[in-house]
């Protein structure tokens, strides 16, 4: 922990309980390779009223882009493999979705290039939980200009299997119209699982997205939660539901999903 907080400094009026109230339904892309780092920040920004979608490379951003409506990028230019910079280029060729640097040195020639690349704003490490906050809640703001709430209020609904997850009222209705009592873990994994069908997520991916982490490095809460899911989403004792198990890699939902 002491390894992640060095990139954040603190003062009188850092803490969470005093930051301003944020936007309930905005969805940051959180890419950085230090995992202490990331949970920092994942668990300051949802304490201010943001789902976090974490990512640790390019790969993870790419595809987080084309399945999820991400309101806003955080993104280290210190990467492994692809850089921040070459992840922010090929960003701009396709979407207009905020991006926010985050710079190891502050360098000018960092904040410059990025700039220039079509990134929106830069922190450099160290930075204050305030600073970040204010910087992600302009970025956001700005999106959010007229003619944007329209198109983004009839993408908010994720349909499935007749189904259907409203995101800006967290509310899961069945195929009778039905409200669904679902957690904030279940709500959390579900949307995860909706944001990329079809595709097999890991054990550590789906505890990170839902905000518990054990000490230790094995965790079968997360096991749990799916059964729980489960039981809300089947409408029979089938093993053969929304939800599969991968054995030895984790799980994957399979159907279709459409925005509506």
């Amino acid at each position: 922990m002491a390894q992640a907080s060095k990139h954040m400094t603190t003062s009188e009026g850092d803490a969470a309980s005093g930051a301003p109230s944020l936007p309930p339904d905005g969805h940051i892309l959180l890419c950085d390779d230090d995992a202490e780092l990331r949970r920092l920040l994942a668990a300051l920004l949802r304490e201010n009223g943001y789902r976090v979608t974490p990512a640790c490379d390019g790969r993870d951003v790419s595809r987080h882009i084309e399945t999820a409506d991400i309101d806003l990028i955080i993104l280290d230019v210190m990467l492994p493999g692809k850089s921040g910079l070459d992840i922010c280029r090929e960003i701009r060729v396709t979407s207009t979705v905020p991006i926010l640097m985050l710079t190891a040195k502050g360098s000018e020639t960092d904040r410059v290039v990025g700039l220039e690349l079509g990134a929106d704003d830069y922190v450099a490490k160290p930075f204050s939980p305030n600073e970040l906050l204010a910087r992600v809640k302009a970025l956001i703001r700005r999106a959010r200009m007229p003619g944007e709430p329209q198109r983004r209020a009839e993408s908010r609904n994720l349909v499935f299997d007749n189904w259907r997850l409203d995101t800006l009222r967290r509310e899961l209705r069945n195929p009778d119209g039905v409200i669904i009592d679902v957690s904030a873990g279940e709500y959390d994994l579900l949307l995860a699982f909706l944001e990329a069908p079809n595709r097999v997520l890991d054990r550590d991916y789906l505890i990170e997205v839902t905000r518990k982490k054990s000490e230790g490095g094995f965790d079968r809460s997360i096991d749990v939660q799916v059964s729980r899911l489960r039981r809300k989403l089947d409408t029979s004792e089938r093993d053969d539901g929304l939800i599969k198990t991968v054995r030895g890699a984790g799980y994957m939902f399979v159907g279709e999903v459409r925005r509506g």
